[in-house]
């Protein structure tokens, strides 16, 4: 939870420096369980209201827009990580490129320090 809040709080427009594997992982872990969270809530006060997914909806995009910031930042420090430029985070809109990130953000960081920082461990 911790890595969560520090992404959210600390490092919430923060593009520079290096994001560990354990860092981006608990931020997606807990970014998905929130999701699920609002969405159990959304149900209920659609039950309650009658508004056939209208709540669900607007609190999923106003969490969405809220968290967008944060996970695109943490996931181009993971790139960082790997000494690889941000830039790379554009290969998700080629087909098969989401697979290719998924790879590298399950890669184990350079390690010592590399042309964005210190070692993040």
């Amino acid at each position: 939870m911790e890595w969560f809040k520090k992404c959210l709080l600390e490092k919430y427009a923060d593009f520079s420096g290096r994001a560990r594997r354990k860092e981006y992982w608990m931020f997606v872990l807990f970014s998905m369980i929130a999701m699920v969270v609002l969405m159990i809530v959304g149900g209920v006060l659609d039950a309650i209201f009658g508004s056939n997914g209208v709540v669900s909806m607007i609190l999923l995009v106003v969490y969405a827009l809220a968290i967008f910031m944060p996970s695109l930042a943490v996931a181009i420090r993971r790139l960082h990580d790997l000494d690889k430029s941000g830039w790379w985070y554009l290969i998700a809109f080629i087909p098969f490129g989401s697979i290719v990130l998924l790879v590298f953000f399950c890669l184990e960081g350079t390690p010592g320090a590399n042309q964005f920082g210190p070692a993040s461990k």
